[in-house]
């Protein structure tokens, strides 16, 4: 089990990480609020509540939105203003976002919000709260957004009683779901539809995830890759701590350290000692290319991790006693995110591309010396085979999915909005990118555990990829003739989605970098 699936209360008011996110959005703790959070909600809060009575001009609150800026908005106005901002902005397309997406976007609305810079009342927070704990998942779909807004409407309009939700697994009218909660629906007031709207609160809550899966991806990379190696009688010349230290990248030395750690008393590689002078480049290469994606995708999450802390509202009510004040600005851009997660999904896909072929070396009869495509009656049976077709296809999607999404920009709100990072699809795209690479290693892992067959009964593996192994066999029979596949596949892919290969490799090894 993992640490962020033994997190039971998540409390909000000072810094969360990585994990503490995944906790709330993916293993479903609880989540509290701090005095503090209360606290600085509230001082912000009596400034707009002061404003709006003085009717001071606001953006978003006082007048209009986007390209109608320059439209003032009576103090009578102000609530039917930000009801309707979430009425006319719930305009995203297509298939709803996942429970854990919703919540995670849901989750960042609150840290956002919470930061005391936004002007929001406490009691709108205590819905969303109320919305996590119980587990009541506005419905939103999830394609059309360029950084904001829109998915975020669908999920606000939950919250005045309108749209669609799931609650216990049923989607119902938002009235319908909000009474079977227990959760009284409310008003908005002023401020408050623009806030719920504004920021890189989905986009934040999407990398997130997608870095999450990839970081847990890219640490099975190494497990899956000494199975490989193993398998493939490598020579270990390549991952001589000499070697990198004359390169000395630090992801690069760890990938390398993690290789020796898991190949630890291996008779196999013992064994291939002085048998060649080096391999191919898929295995030769891997503390190089495993280095540098992983590399990429630590400065993400570092990214990430500001981001989760952030208020991206605009406008920023700053509450610092005198020198109180309403700035617009742009903290809502996603740049940050966009860049970060176009270049993850690069990386994933380096991960996947390496993986593919090296299981493309291990099912070659030519390459590695065994039946072709791991199968002792091959041209009866086809073994292996057919899902390196599956790795080739997924890889073609990984490409496409590999093009920046940030590199473009359409105008919108009558070019008010003339420049658009797009980091919303670049953070919703990498979780595609990220689940596609799961798949591909798997198909890697499962290459390894076929060829185990073709290893001399009496030489010894080392205890990680033994541990690893003997748990796959649990589940996964060792094929004489075809079978199907498929379902061994998605165990697999299980088992790296989940962390416990990781684990499996550890509590045999130790920890890895």
């Amino acid at each position: 089990m993992s640490k962020s699936e033994e997190k039971k209360v998540v409390t909000l008011g000072g810094k969360i990480n990585l994990e503490d996110f995944i906790a709330v959005s993916r293993f479903h703790a609880q989540v509290e609020f701090s005095q503090e959070y209360c606290d600085r909600v509230r001082k912000s809060r009596e400034l707009v509540e002061k404003w709006v009575d003085e009717e001071r001009v606001m953006y978003g609150v006082t007048t209009g939105f986007g390209q109608l800026c320059t439209q003032a908005i009576s103090k009578e106005e102000t609530a039917q203003l930000q009801k309707n901002i979430i009425l006319s902005h719930s305009t995203s397309v297509g298939a709803p976002l996942t429970e854990e997406q919703v919540r995670g976007t849901m989750l960042m609305v609150l840290q956002n919000l919470g930061q005391g810079y936004c002007g929001v009342r406490l009691l709108v927070m205590e819905k969303y709260r109320e919305f996590l704990n119980k587990n009541l998942i506005p419905w939103a779909p999830g394609d059309g957004s360029v950084g904001y807004l829109c998915p975020e409407a669908h999920m606000a309009l939950v919250l005045v009683g309108e749209g669609k939700a799931y609650y216990q697994g049923e989607l119902l009218p938002a009235a319908e779901a909000l009474a079977k909660a227990g959760i009284e629906p409310i008003e908005l007031s002023s401020k408050e539809g623009l806030a719920l709207v504004s920021g890189t609160t989905s986009p934040t809550a999407l990398a997130a995830l997608g870095i999450y899966d990839m970081l847990n991806a890219a640490k099975s990379a190494d497990v899956i890759a000494a199975v490989t190696l193993e398998m493939s009688k490598a020579v270990m010349n390549a991952f001589d701590e000499r070697v990198m230290s004359v390169r000395p990248h630090p992801h690069q030395g760890q990938v390398a350290a993690n290789i020796r750690t898991l190949l630890k008393d291996s008779q196999i590689i013992e064994n291939s000692k002085g048998t060649k002078v080096q391999d191919a480049l898929s295995l030769r290469c891997i503390p190089q290319l495993h280095g540098a994606s992983r590399k990429t995708l630590e400065d993400a999450k570092a990214t990430i991790e500001i981001e989760l802390n952030s208020c991206c509202d605009n406008p920023i009510i700053w509450p610092v006693e005198g020198d109180e004040d309403v700035i617009s600005a742009c903290n809502a851009d996603s740049s940050y995110l966009g860049l970060e997660m176009d270049s993850a999904s690069i990386a994933a896909t380096m991960l996947a591309k390496m993986s593919e072929r090296r299981n493309n070396r291990l099912i070659d009869g030519n390459l590695s010396g065994n039946p072709w495509f791991l199968i002792k009656n091959p041209g009866l049976n086809s073994g292996m085979m057919i899902p390196q077709y599956t790795q080739a296809g997924l890889l073609n999607e990984m490409r496409v999915l590999a093009s920046p999404a940030t590199t473009d920009n359409t105008s919108t709100c009558g070019n008010q909005e003339d420049y658009v990072a797009m980091g919303y699809f670049a953070s919703k795209k990498a979780i595609s990118v990220a689940e596609k690479l799961e798949y591909i290693l798997a198909i890697e892992l499962l290459s390894g555990y076929q060829a185990q067959q073709f290893i001399e009964a009496d030489i010894h593996r080392s205890p990680a990829t033994r541990s690893v192994l003997e748990e796959i066999h649990q589940h996964v029979p060792v094929m004489e003739n075809d079978v199907y596949l498929h379902p061994h596949i998605e165990y697999l892919k299980e088992l790296i989605h989940s962390g416990r290969l990781v684990e499996l490799a550890e509590e045999a090894a130790g920890t890895l970098n």
